[in-house]
């Protein structure tokens, strides 16, 4: 006969356990969710290991942005201008912010050094598709954040070379008032090959949403696609760029709102019986007396 202590969790699946929950935390709630879990865990000890690895791992994967010290700007949270785990570079001002993770803050702001920021070759085509994409965004998304990395080839002095640089772009909405929560990520990696004079683009995008009024909604749509064209100047490259990135992401953009008016008469009546135990038949003709589709139809502009 099992014993009462074969039933108990290890402290290893405590950990994964809680680990899997803040990391699969919707965007800007992650702190509620820490709440909960520490209360649950009732082990600080085992708490604070958890969050100080989950924690670094969820601000990267939603790349969250946090405001510099001092009026410096903002610095988003990735991989790609991760200096170490607690330092990202911001190529624009050419300052590293110190984070404190958990508490999601910038602690601390430092120059750059020369071996942390690209060549003046590789920052010329950086800073001009970094002007271009600032652009986009504010005509696009007016909350959102934009940044662009040299993530190889950052050395090369000039033509000759193969280098990559990287689009990020995001943008959150939080709304625990109304219930609700949603942000949009997409990356963008741009290899510039100089023997075949081409410039290949591979994008990934992402929609996350979280509606939890009177029910517990996710949505987490994601996409991929990719570009290519010729090896130009600096400001020509950037211009050709930023009208591919618009190009896709608006295309996307378009098929997720095309899927959402569809929502009513395909997916909604799949998550429900024909005839609910109530024995009454659910009046899909007027659905939109219910508050979650008044909320799609407000968030897609309608």
């Amino acid at each position: 006969m099992a014993s009462e202590n074969d039933s108990e969790l290890t402290e290893k699946q405590k950990k994964d356990i809680a680990k899997w929950f803040l990391l699969n935390s919707p965007a800007g709630e992650i702190q509620y969710v820490a709440k909960d879990v520490r209360k649950v865990l009732n082990d600080d000890n085992v708490y604070m290991t958890v969050v100080s690895e989950a924690f670094r791992l969820h601000n990267k994967s939603h790349v969250i942005c946090l405001q510099i010290p001092e009026g410096g700007g903002d610095v988003l949270i990735s991989s790609f201008n991760e200096i170490n785990e607690n330092e990202y570079l911001d190529p624009r001002t050419a300052k590293v912010a110190s984070v404190d993770h958990v508490k999601q803050v910038c602690t601390k702001v430092r120059s750059a050094t020369d071996e942390e920021l690209p060549s003046p070759y590789i920052e010329e085509y950086r800073c001009a598709l970094d002007a271009e994409i600032i652009k986009y965004v504010r005509e696009a998304y007016p909350k959102g954040v934009c940044s662009v990395y040299c993530v190889r080839g950052k050395d090369e002095r000039g033509p000759g070379y193969d280098f990559e640089l990287v689009v990020v772009i995001t943008a959150t909405r939080h709304s625990p008032r109304n219930f609700c929560s949603g942000s949009w990520r997409s990356i963008w990696n741009i290899e510039f090959k100089n023997e075949q004079q081409i410039v290949e683009v591979k994008g990934r995008m992402q929609v996350s949403a979280h509606y939890f009024e009177e029910g517990n909604v996710h949505l987490n749509a994601k996409h991929e696609s990719k570009h290519s064209t010729t090896f130009q100047s600096p400001n020509e490259s950037a211009i050709s760029l930023m009208n591919i990135i618009r190009y896709h992401e608006t295309e996307y953009l378009s098929s997720i709102q095309a899927s959402y008016s569809k929502l009513p008469d395909t997916t909604f009546k799949e998550l429900r019986r024909k005839l609910p135990v109530t024995r009454t038949l659910f009046p899909w003709n007027r659905t939109f007396q219910f508050s979650i589709m008044k909320e799609l139809a407000m968030g897609m502009g309608k």
